[in-house]
């Protein structure tokens, strides 16, 4: 199995990479590899940083992508972590492939977050999609059915389809209005259904903790803001109505959705048309 998450302007919340590195930290997982990013990134965006030792020697830390390896029960796990490259997508695609293929990937989940207009006070929404028909029965994901621009995610999908290798994306959905701070909540929520597709406990616990602080600091963010407090009860009631009428809907209450899939469907596929 392959897990891959990029920063950049599909980690919304740093949920995708948080969850990504809880993963690779409370699983002790051995650095495998990395990428050079010297053909795929534009470091006047992704810039290098300075860092001094203790004898205060300076060096640079470059923004690589690195590649980690975990064994656990029932599966091996690849997890790959790093900034979004911004040149050579289908070069760097190559790259990743050519680590599947050596160490034998059969199946690769991304993992992603954008903003929408969701309440932060209610579960976090989150999607799978994937083109495999036995990944959506198995799995219950949704069709992917989205056209227009895409990112690398997109690009390395469509060159592990190409390659034999099954995949699924996960998107959680972070609110747009508390978009400054890091979601512990939309990490966790990642983390849960990935774990639950690798058949394995999801490490969860640091998360918990942070996940209460983020619904305090969210709280304090719109304090006595007449304007959001009104639109986060409209976005409340909202979510509200949409879960009880997937409650009405389905006679195992359990697999009730929060957030109607095709709206948040909408939203992903609005998100990424508006990129540029």
């Amino acid at each position: 199995m392959l897990i891959a998450g990029f920063t950049g302007w599909n980690d919304a919340g740093d949920a995708a990479s948080t969850a990504l590195r809880t993963m690779i930290e409370a699983w002790g997982a051995e650095a495998l590899a990395e990428i050079d990013p010297e053909m795929f990134t534009d470091f006047a965006t992704v810039r290098p940083h300075v860092k001094l030792d203790e004898h205060q020697q300076r060096s640079i830390v470059w923004p690589t992508v690195g590649v980690w390896s975990v064994s656990l029960p029932g599966t091996d796990v690849v997890l790959v972590l790093g900034p979004e490259p911004a040149l050579r997508w289908r070069a760097f695609s190559e790259q990743v492939l050519g680590i599947c293929e050596k160490y034998g990937v059969t199946m690769a989940i991304s993992m992603g977050a954008l903003l929408a207009d969701v309440p932060h006070s209610r579960p976090v929404p989150l999607i799978g999609t994937a083109t495999d028909e036995t990944l959506i029965d198995r799995f219950e994901l949704q069709r992917s059915r989205y056209e227009g621009p895409t990112g690398i995610v997109g690009v390395l999908h469509d060159a592990l389809h190409r390659a034999g290798v099954a995949t699924a994306s996960l998107w959680a959905a972070v609110p747009g209005y508390a978009s400054q701070l890091p979601s512990p909540k939309a990490a966790m929520a990642l983390v849960e259904r990935a774990c639950t597709m690798l058949g394995t406990p999801a490490p969860l616990a640091g998360l918990a903790s942070g996940a209460a602080e983020y619904d305090a600091r969210v709280a304090a963010l719109i304090g006595d803001d007449e304007d959001m407090v009104e639109y986060l009860t409209r976005l409340e009631e909202i979510s509200d109505d949409d879960d009880t009428s997937a409650e009405e809907q389905s006679d195992d209450l359990a697999s009730a959705e929060p957030v109607d899939p095709e709206a948040l469907m909408s939203e992903v596929e609005q998100f990424l048309r508006e990129q540029d």
